[in-house]
């Protein structure tokens, strides 16, 4: 008994992998994950070479896709996966049967409401993070894929067309799918276990074989410079996944070097917090949240090498005239890094993520739709109040860096020296804001996040609440036409 409660709490899937996990000392879990992914990259080159369009027909590409997933799935979770068949059925239950003027609606009640309870169930069963993959992951994804298509399905066949913006009416779909095609999309095995999240479109396009093609005439069509993109070979994606595996090797390396060295947990230790001072138990938190990251560059960037090697994730041609592989790139580990403001790191942490809560949420709402979005990111990763105190305390310093920005930043380009003294102050200050706000996420519970807050003596919240109060909405000065023009570059920072 002692034995199968202990394989319950390594892992809710298949234990073939137990022997590996005690020999490396990873858990069963995390080795079941590696062993999918790299199962599904090897099944992405192979899906690409021999299951093209000029050898297998769209429906047998579409079922492959859905039934290497639906393995995958039953590997990891064991008998949880039947609630993301669940999910997914019952959703396109309600595509079909309900009114497509409220078809959005009712999917989006129903995939969150669902998601919702079975999260409820992760924080009894699981309570608080005993494993660190879970059926609730894939459910968040799939979340993300069934709202997006029922979105785009009441633009394609409700809405006006000249009522859409520009993405909407491009991305818009207008006709339903087929049951074969809800599910290759769904439980695809390319983003089935950690996305991300690719509009339907797009992925059609790709199982037709005309990704790359279709992205690359609306170069040509666009840029008269690029020309004869329609007659070449499809691109070859083995640099850019090769890239992308060096870079998942040098995060493992990271991982098993630097983030057990500096334990999250370490931060609400009781001595330490009454023993170091208030710029020690800032740097560590910094360098704790610093050593934390590579995991999450590690799962994203795999995914997106997953996506590339099965020839999905062309998104254009770069400046330098070179096909970009960046279509459902989850992160840009870069601009993260070297972010100066704290929408800079939003925007290129989780990409889709974001994109999908714009679509559905920010670019829909007719009120209050920065509090709205963070709160529907907040019931979409869970309910551990850690994250509702994340997503919460992110909104007040949203407010305040763009007040500080339109009040201070026009102050600091006159000159090359000012603008490196602006950005370094701003990338320090954005790395630290960002340490103070995503902490909750990783304690997860009330208790040690508030010991953490008290211990850094909510300076973050109090600061960005003084920003909100006492800066003006509207930057002042003595040149009306100098505000006006760094307050439209504003706007598309912000």
């Amino acid at each position: 008994m002692d034995d199968n409660t202990n394989i319950a709490f390594k892992t809710t899937g298949c234990s073939w992998l137990s022997p590996v996990s005690d020999l490396v000392g990873v858990p069963l879990d995390q080795v079941n994950f590696i062993a999918c992914q790299v199962f599904g990259l090897a099944a992405a080159f192979w899906f690409r070479l021999y299951l093209n369009p000029q050898h297998a027909s769209i429906e047998i590409r579409h079922a492959v896709a859905a039934l290497f997933g639906a393995s995958i799935i039953m590997f990891c979770f064991g008998w949880y996966a039947v609630h993301i068949f669940i999910l997914v059925l019952a959703c396109y239950g309600i595509m079909l049967k309900a009114s497509l003027h409220n078809v959005h609606r009712y999917t989006m009640i129903a995939s969150v409401g669902y998601l919702t309870l079975c999260q409820v169930s992760r924080v009894f069963i699981f309570n608080y993070g005993i494993l660190s993959t879970d059926f609730s992951g894939p459910l968040m994804i799939i979340t993300q894929k069934i709202t997006t298509l029922a979105f785009q399905l009441h633009d394609g066949m409700c809405q006006k067309q000249e009522e859409l913006k520009e993405d909407q009416r491009r991305l818009a779909v207008h006709s339903k799918p087929s049951l074969l095609e809800y599910l290759s999309y769904n439980i695809n095995f390319l983003s089935v276990l950690v996305g991300p999240c690719s509009n339907y479109k797009d992925y059609v396009v790709f199982i037709e074989g005309q990704d790359a093609h279709h992205r690359l005439r609306r170069v040509k069509a666009s840029s008269p410079q690029q020309n004869g993109w329609d007659r070449v070979p499809e691109p070859s994606p083995v640099r850019p996944v090769i890239n992308k595996l060096i870079v998942c090797v040098g995060c493992l390396l990271w991982f098993f070097i630097i983030t057990k060295a500096f334990p999250i947990t370490y931060n609400v230790d009781p001595q330490f917090i009454s023993e170091a001072s208030f710029f020690s138990r800032l740097a560590y938190a910094f360098i704790s949240i610093q050593a934390a990251r590579p995991k999450f560059y590690f799962a994203w960037t795999l995914a997106d090498a997953v996506h590339n090697a099965a020839g999905f994730g062309i998104s254009g041609v770069d400046k330098r005239g070179k096909v970009s592989w960046d279509l459902v790139s989850n992160v840009h580990i870069w601009q993260i890094e070297t972010a100066t403001s704290f929408k800079s790191f939003i925007d290129n942490w989780n990409i889709q993520t974001g994109l999908w809560l714009k679509s559905v949420c920010y670019d829909r709402a007719p009120y209050y739709r920065t509090p709205l979005t963070f709160v529907l990111s907040a019931i979409w990763h869970g309910l551990y109040p850690g994250y509702y105190f994340t997503f919460i305390t992110a909104i007040p310093i949203t407010f305040a860096a763009r007040s500080v920005r339109r009040n201070f930043r026009h102050y600091f380009l006159s000159s090359r020296q000012l603008k490196f003294c602006y950005d370094v102050v701003t990338w320090a200050a954005t790395q630290l804001t960002i340490c103070y706000t995503v902490m909750p996420f990783l304690l997860l519970a009330v208790e040690p996040t508030m010991q953490y807050y008290r211990s850094m003596y909510f300076h973050v919240h109090i600061i960005s609440i003084l920003a909100m109060i006492l800066l003006p909405s509207k930057p002042r000065g003595s040149n009306p036409e100098s505000h006006a023009r760094h307050s439209n570059n504003n706007v598309k920072e912000d």
